[in-house]
């Protein structure tokens, strides 16, 4: 919902009834993740994307009708052989999508969540996608110190599964975390198969992730390009000042004059586990100083460039700094993935290649190379085969294609 956050304010501000169809939860080769989301207004224009093309028809349709009705549903989309021509996922995965219809000024809980995504502010939009009838479509708007809208209706045990959600749900803010929690009414976790539960859909948006670029070469300018492009905000630091200037890095959000490894530590309370440090200045008096702080951190991704020769003297320096083997394995140089990468652009390429292999478990093969599971930040039971996806994606209410 972020990446429409703007039009859904803009909508919101103008007094106009629109639906929001999000995507809850995937399995198999489904083509967006949980989150992704398609928006109608009562005009009939739409803004986003829940499949890149595979069900948007229908769920326009849905929206449309969910606007009608003033009633949210939970669809599931999947594949059948039985009928090709139905609408679904021919990829073979399954999608389940809920479409919530919204009137301006109506549900504090949504309105508060939409104005802060919209400003940028930490927020985990909650919403109950399944159980008893009356809660479905409740909204809570969680931040770290506050809650906006409630749980209606229910038994005298709302009030603690109310608590139990917004526990749960800042504990998924902290963590930046996007996805379902299954609670029983009186606010214990169960298994999503369990009777008398309630299901959650709980999006957090936090600030872009960081990406730290260090070393204001040819080489960084390509990687801040894509740095950007993959949704970083991306910071170039350097201690030379002829070099680290904005002119010469227009696209980077900062570009700062430092030293690398005191601007690290200057950092500390703004990087987490999905910060990114990328170190290209391949010169043993920057680079040891940074990598001895930034290897003994908290954050998702360290690599340094440099030829094999200069990776090994650098282990052996941060060896004698006093770094363990452990701390060293999270090094990844030479940076990047073996692409036989040449020029800035290409070498790019590659380094963004390796973050997301890291970030996504992924094998660095061509997917030509094996039949196994395209993504792998699913786990596998969730990916099975076409004929359990098959099988799986045919509740009440679902669309085979």
């Amino acid at each position: 919902m972020q990446d429409i956050a703007e039009q859904l304010q803009a909508w919101h501000a103008a007094g106009r009834a629109f639906a929001v169809a999000t995507v809850v939860g995937v399995s198999g080769s489904a083509p967006r993740d949980p989150g992704a989301a398609l928006a109608v207004d009562a005009d009939g224009e739409a803004v986003g994307s829940v499949s890149g093309g595979c069900v948007e028809g229908a769920v326009y349709e849905l929206c449309q009708a969910a606007i009608e009705s003033g009633e949210p549903v939970l669809e599931r989309f999947g594949y059948s052989d039985e009928d090709a021509f139905a609408v679904g996922l021919t990829c073979g995965g399954v999608l389940d999508v809920f479409v919530q219809p919204v009137v301006p000024g109506a549900d504090t809980g949504l309105d508060t969540g939409i104005a802060h995504i919209a400003a940028g502010t930490p927020v985990a939009l909650v919403r109950v996608i399944a159980g008893p009838g009356g809660l479905v479509g409740a909204t809570l708007a969680v931040t770290a110190d506050g809650v906006t809208g409630a749980l209606s209706v229910g038994p005298s045990t709302v009030g603690a599964l109310e608590r139990a959600i917004v526990a749960e749900a800042r504990a998924m803010l902290d963590a930046g975390r996007t996805g379902r929690i299954v609670l029983g009414l009186d606010g214990r976790p169960c298994d999503e198969h369990e009777q008398g539960t309630v299901t959650c859909f709980v999006e957090s948006y936090v600030p872009a992730p960081r990406m730290l670029v260090f070393g204001a070469i040819d080489f960084a300018a390509a990687v801040v390009r894509i740095g950007r492009f993959l949704g970083y905000h991306v910071t170039v630091c350097d201690a030379r000042p002829v070099f680290a200037t904005a002119r010469r890095f227009p696209e980077a959000d900062e570009v700062v004059v430092d030293w690398p490894h005191r601007y690290l530590d200057s950092q500390l309370g703004r990087i987490d586990g999905r910060t990114v440090l990328c170190v290209l200045t391949h010169d043993a008096k920057f680079d040891i100083p940074l990598l001895e702080r930034a290897l003994r951190l908290p954050v998702g991704y360290v690599g340094a460039m440099g030829s094999r020769r200069t990776h090994r003297d650098r282990l052996t320096k941060l060896r004698e700094a006093g770094l363990t083997g452990a701390e060293l394995a999270r090094l990844r140089s030479p940076i990047g993935l073996d692409l036989g990468a040449r020029t800035p652009e290409e070498t790019a390429v590659s380094v963004a290649a390796e973050i997301i292999a890291h970030r996504r478990g992924g094998s660095c093969l061509p997917l030509s190379a094996g039949d196994g599971p395209i993504h792998h930040d699913v786990s596998p039971a969730a990916e099975g085969d076409r004929e359990t996806a098959a099988a799986q994606s045919r509740p009440s209410r679902t669309h085979a294609a």
